[in-house]
């Protein structure tokens, strides 16, 4: 496939999070790329007003899709699960793991990643800075397993610290091919003891310090 015909499904987590949706989603599902993506937006559960805001949006945005991941009876909801609901529910042969906490900078950001991006990755962790965007390429996927372990069970803790976050793997965002998505679903919900997770922040920090990456430059909006 080439780039000028790669599809995106951007899938989001949520939970009790209709002011992010409120403020940010629109950006996402207003993106000016031609090949074509859709916004798929996992509800887990929400008590708030996020089953309202999706199904307002729904009415202007056909590229949205939502769908639900109900509360079992003595089991706790995770981003695996409804990762892999969203997995299953994409139409294209890309997938970017997102968040509404962080709008697009532009209208265009999409196409720029598809331009940017490396083919022969099977994964790119992608990090937001006061300057751009940073892309990481993995070509396998159990090579990010140091940062997809440490980082993404605490994500929501640390998006805020954005001084030289990229190099301590404090990713914003994740694209993936489909073919390999469920792959990482793996390394989620682990729970290394306190001495592998400090090992594995230094592996990350020193593997980062080194690591080569490609550049998509803007200035980000005020949030």
């Amino acid at each position: 496939m080439s780039t000028n015909e790669r599809r995106f499904s951007i899938i989001m987590a949520v939970c009790d999070q209709a002011y992010e949706l409120k403020e940010n989603l629109t950006a996402f599902l207003s993106q000016q790329y031609e090949p074509g993506y859709e916004v798929i937006v996992v509800d887990e559960s929400s008590t708030d007003e996020t089953p309202d805001v999706l199904k307002l949006l729904k009415n202007d945005y056909p590229k949205l899709y939502t769908t639900f991941l109900p509360k079992s009876e003595g089991y706790t909801l995770s981003k695996k699960q409804a990762y892999n609901i969203g997995i299953k529910a994409a139409k294209n042969d890309w997938i970017i793991f997102n968040n509404p906490s962080h709008s697009p900078a532009d209208n265009d950001v999409l196409q720029a990643i598809n331009d940017s991006i490396d083919d022969t990755a099977d994964m790119t962790l992608g990090y937001l800075t006061k300057k751009g965007i940073k892309l990481q390429a993995f070509y396998d996927v159990d090579d990010a397993k140091d940062h997809i372990t440490r980082i993404e069970r605490k994500l929501h803790k640390v998006r805020s610290r954005k001084r030289h976050h990229y190099r301590w793997g404090r990713y914003d965002f994740i694209i993936i091919k489909k073919s390999v998505a469920v792959d990482i679903l793996k390394y989620f919900e682990l729970r290394p003891s306190f001495f592998a997770r400090q090992a594995m922040r230094w592996r990350v920090f020193w593997k980062n310090l080194f690591s080569h990456y490609e550049y998509i430059t803007y200035l980000l909006k005020e949030q």
